[in-house]
């Protein structure tokens, strides 16, 4: 069973210590801020090496040039956060000229991104076995893994043989500054609507055609109302994007607005939806953190990850990945309840 208190054991690690934390991600991504914490909260000293630029071939030019200057001495942890891969192989000897402990947060693998989820190499080819190798050296050299959910973590031991005892499960946090209940007024236009939202970056785990599926099935019922948050106009699905009355497109949002947005739902849904990219039964979608924290009902994916951590209560129901019938069904049953409880209520 892998260790799924990471937040004690991190907290054992960094108590009292001198802690480098290095990263390639903007310093404002949900996971940095979250080790950030921890590491201002327990830690005796730190120092950060991470770049809020927007381009991230600058950040890591930034990265780079701080981590050839910088002397690894003062130091007795460095945790490195978003896309180890990237660092700890090149600087992987630098490190080791000190007795400095390395823990990586293994969010994802490139080899399962890039060969498994999103298609664009073969696993057995040249580049995909590069990026395999590329994985196993990164997680071979650290003293410690952090990964996102069990089920996570059981993939990188029996894909990449990591031994049991490197790793530690860490769940996301939603920031709670930004996503947290809101007494706000709905637009006039949501009155007497059943409102569901959706909202995601638009990859291909994330199972999007599912959900448009699903709002092509109610598209007709006009006591429904659909917001769908996402650079859809950007990508191509194997179904067309269904247009009614009762469905809104939004291709972007600041996270204050989307909080807002999320606020005036009565039903979110969080996935994953994808059944056929095994990477989607491993992870937990961060939306459904954020759902969580602002108190919404949510969809989740009937998948081993959504499991660890939500079981079904009447803010969370789980239906089959991959099935829109399914989901629209979900949708539809969940209003009906809603409508009853506030004709009771009244």
């Amino acid at each position: 069973m892998i260790q799924t208190q990471a937040s004690d054991f991190l907290v054992s690690i960094l108590q009292g210590k001198k802690v480098l934390f290095i990263t390639t991600k903007n310093l404002s991504y949900i996971r940095n801020t979250q080790e950030l914490n921890l590491i201002k909260k327990y830690a005796s000293q730190y120092a950060v090496i991470g770049s809020s630029h927007r381009g991230y071939l600058a950040r890591l030019f930034h990265v780079y040039r701080k981590l050839f200057s910088i002397s690894f001495c003062n130091y007795e942890i460095i945790l490195i956060g978003f896309a180890p891969q990237l660092v700890l192989p090149l600087f992987w000897h630098k490190f080791r000229k000190t007795n400095v402990k390395i823990v990586i947060d293994f969010f994802i693998s490139v080899f399962d991104t890039l060969c498994c989820d999103r298609k664009k190499l073969h696993p057995n080819g040249l580049l995909g076995k590069l990026l395999h190798h590329l994985d196993q050296n990164t997680l071979l050299y650290a003293d410690t893994v952090i990964c996102d959910t069990n089920t996570h973590g059981q993939y990188f031991m029996e894909e990449f043989h990591v031994p049991l005892e490197k790793i530690h499960t860490l769940y996301l946090e939603a920031d709670t500054s930004i996503y947290h209940p809101m007494n706000l007024t709905r637009p006039s236009y949501l009155n007497n609507k059943f409102v569901i939202l959706y909202f995601g970056s638009v990859l291909p785990l994330q199972g999007i055609e599912t959900v448009l599926e699903a709002m092509n099935i109610l598209k007709n019922h006009n006591e429904l109302y659909f917001f769908f948050i996402g650079p859809i106009k950007s990508k191509k699905f194997a179904v067309s994007k269904p247009s009614s009355n009762n469905i809104r497109y939004i291709d972007w949002l600041s996270q204050d607005e989307l909080a807002k947005y999320i606020n005036y739902s009565d039903l979110c849904l969080a996935g994953h939806f994808n059944a056929s990219i095994a990477k989607a039964q491993r992870t937990i979608p961060g939306k459904a953190y954020i759902y969580q924290a602002i108190k919404k009902p949510m969809i989740l994916g009937n998948n081993p990850a959504n499991h660890e951590l939500f079981s079904n209560d009447e803010n969370v129901t789980f239906v089959e990945m991959g099935n829109a019938k399914a989901l629209a069904d979900a949708i539809l049953h969940l209003s009906t309840l809603t409508s009853r409880r506030s004709y009771r209520e009244k």
